[in-house]
C-alpha cells in the first residue's frame, strides 16, 4: 500500500508536468466522467439509457420483413441468430470499452482522434454524423407511411410535407428539452411497441407450423437486400458512446445498458419473426415493410393490426429523438476539442447542444427527398467506413496505451483484440462490395467532403473567421506511453 501511494503521488507530480519518470508525456485517462459537468441536470441511469441503446439500434421489428422477402423464413431467423455474434456484440463490447476508457460526450471521435490524430478524428465525426442524419431522414416518412391507411391524405402531397416537418419540429423540440425526458419517453414508446408482438404471440400459439421456419431456396436469395436488412436493423451500437458524459456514472452504467440492450434487442427481432414465419403460409413476395400488421390482422383481428400499425410508429419517433441526441452530443463533444466552432458547443438551459440539434434537424429536412433503399444503402456505406476507423482505433490504442485506465476490459489480449475485430471488417467489406455504383459514388463524394472540410475549418481558425477553443477540463490524449509507471502501480 505504502509503495503504491507514493506511486501513485509521484504519477500525479509527473503528471502535472506532463512528463512520466523515462520523459514521456502521460495521458491522462480516468475512470470518472471527463465531460464538464453542468449544473442541475440529471444524468441518465440505466433503464433509460437501455431504452435509449434499444432505439438507436432497432426500435423493434419493424423494418425486419425485407429479410425474409430477400431470402427466406430459415436464412432470416439464422441471420438474426448469428448476424449478432459476428457484428453486433463485437461492436457493443468495443462500445462499452472505449466509451469507458473514454466517458465524454464526442464517444467515437475522441477514440479514433486519440489513436490516429484529430484529422481522422474529424473524418469519423463526419462520416457517423451524415450516416446518422442519414438514418434519422427515414423516422418521419416511415411514421407518415404507417398512418396513410388510415388518414390517406398523408401519401402525399402538400399534407404529407406540412405533416412531416411538424413531426420533424416536435421531435426536434422534445430532444431540446433534454435527455432525461427523451429517455423516459424511448422507455414508454418501448414498451408500446413491444407489447403488441407479445400478443401476438399469444394468440398464434395455436397456428404455428415449425416446418415453416425451415423453408429456404439458396438460389433465389437477394443478397444484396438480405445483408443491408441486416446490418441496418444490428448497427449503431458505437452512437450511444457521443452522449457518455451525459451518463450518471458510465463506467459500470454503459456496460451494464450495452448488455441489456444486446438481449432485448435480439429477443426484439427473433420473436416476431419466428411468430410471422410459423404462423402464416409463406409468400416471400408479401415480406416487406409493414407486413406484420397484415400478420397481426389475420391472427388477432383489426384491432390488434391496428395496435402493430400504431406501435410501428410510435417506434419511429422513438428511433428519431434517440438519433438526434446521439448526433447532436457528437458534435458538441467534436466542439469542446477544437474540432468544430464553439458555438456548437453552447448548451442550452436543458443542459442540451441548441446548435448541434438544430444543424442534425435541417440535415433530416434536407435529406428526407431520398427513397428508403437510397436511405439503408447510402448510410451503411458510410458508418461501414466509420467502423474501419473504430476497430483500427480499437487495436492501436491497445498496443499503445496497454495499461491505460479502462473501467470495463474486454478479456482477451492485442492478439484477441485483433482477431475479435476480423469477423466484422470481413462483413463490412461484403457490404460494402454489394454496394451499388449509385450508392458508392454518393457515399464517397461525402468522404470526400470531409477530407477537404477539416483543412478549411483549421484556415478559418487561422484567420480568426469562426472562434474554436478546446475545454480545458478534458483530459489530454496526444501523448505518448504511460505504461512504464502504471506497470508499477499494477
Amino acid at each position: 500500500m505504502v509503495l503504491r501511494t507514493s506511486v501513485n503521488r509521484e504519477r500525479e507530480a509527473s503528471v502535472a508536468m506532463g512528463l512520466d519518470n523515462h520523459g514521456a508525456q502521460f495521458v491522462n485517462i480516468n475512470e470518472e466522467p471527463s465531460s464538464p459537468r453542468v449544473d442541475n441536470i440529471k444524468k441518465v441511469s440505466v433503464l433509460p439509457l437501455i431504452f435509449l441503446i434499444f432505439y438507436e439500434v432497432s426500435g423493434g421489428p419493424f423494418g425486419v420483413e425485407d429479410s425474409v422477402g430477400a431470402a427466406g423464413p430459415l436464412l432470416a431467423l439464422l441471420g438474426f441468430l448469428i448476424f449478432p455474434l459476428i457484428w453486433s456484440v463485437p461492436e457493443a463490447l468495443v462500445t462499452a470499452e472505449m466509451g469507458t476508457m473514454f466517458p465524454e460526450n464526442g464517444g467515437y471521435v475522441v477514440w479514433v482522434s486519440s489513436a490516429l490524430g484529430p484529422y481522422w478524428g474529424f473524418q469519423q465525426g463526419w462520416m457517423k454524423w451524415l450516416s446518422g442524419v442519414i438514418d434519422n431522414a427515414l423516422y418521419p416518412v416511415l411514421f407518415l407511411d404507417y398512418l396513410k391507411s388510415g388518414i390517406p391524405a398523408l401519401g402525399g402531397g402538400l399534407p404529407r410535407t406540412i405533416s412531416a416537418l411538424g413531426l420533424t419540429a416536435i421531435l426536434t423540440f422534445l430532444n431540446y428539452r433534454g435527455l432525461v425526458i427523451v429517455g423516459w419517453v424511448a422507455i414508454l414508446l418501448g414498451v408500446f411497441s413491444l407489447l403488441p408482438f407479445i400478443v401476438m404471440g399469444l394468440v398464434a400459439i395455436p397456428k404455428l407450423e415449425p416446418s415453416r421456419w425451415l423453408v429456404v431456396n439458396l438460389h433465389d436469395v437477394d443478397w444484396n437486400l438480405y445483408l443491408n436488412t441486416l446490418f441496418w436493423n444490428l448497427n449503431y451500437w458505437d452512437s450511444i458512446s457521443t452522449l457518455a458524459g451525459e451518463v450518471d456514472n458510465p463506467k459500470k452504467t454503459l456496460p451494464k445498458s450495452l448488455f441489456y440492450a444486446v438481449i432485448l434487442v435480439v429477443v426484439g427481432y427473433f420473436f416476431p419473426l419466428l411468430i410471422g414465419t410459423g404462423a402464416v403460409p409463406l409468400n416471400r413476395e408479401l415480406w416487406t415493410d409493414g407486413y406484420f400488421s397484415d400478420i397481426a390482422k389475420l391472427l388477432g383481428g383489426v384491432w390488434l393490426r391496428w395496435w402493430i400499425q400504431g406501435a410501428a410508429a410510435m417506434s419511429n419517433m422513438g428511433m428519431f429523438v434517440a438519433e438526434m441526441s446521439s448526433d447532436s452530443f457528437q458534435l458538441l463533444g467534436m466542439a469542446e476539442r477544437g474540432m468544430l466552432p464553439e458555438c456548437f458547443a453552447k448548451r442550452s438551459r436543458y443542459g442540451t447542444p441548441l446548435i448541434g440539434i438544430l444543424f442534425s434537424a435541417s440535415g433530416v429536412i434536407l435529406l428526407s427527398w431520398l427513397s428508403f433503399q437510397e436511405i439503408v444503402a447510402a448510410e451503411n456505406f458510410l458508418y461501414c467506413f466509420g467502423m474501419i476507423l473504430e476497430f483500427i482505433a480499437f487495436v492501436q490504442l491497445r498496443m499503445k496505451y496497454p495499461a491505460a485506465s479502462r473501467p470495463y476490459k474486454i478479456p482477451i489480449g492485442t492478439a484477441g483484440s485483433i482477431l475479435m475485430c476480423i469477423p466484422p471488417t470481413i462483413l463490412i467489406c461484403v457490404v460494402l462490395a454489394f454496394s451499388s455504383l449509385k450508392v458508392a459514388a454518393i457515399s464517397l463524394g461525402a468522404v470526400v467532403i470531409g477530407l477537404v472540410m477539416q483543412p478549411c475549418l483549421k484556415y478559418t481558425e487561422r484567420k480568426r473567421w469562426l472562434k474554436f477553443s478546446t475545454n480545458a477540463n478534458l483530459p489530454n490524449f496526444h501523448g505518448h506511453s504511460q505504461e512504464s509507471s502504471n506497470a508499477l502501480i499494477e
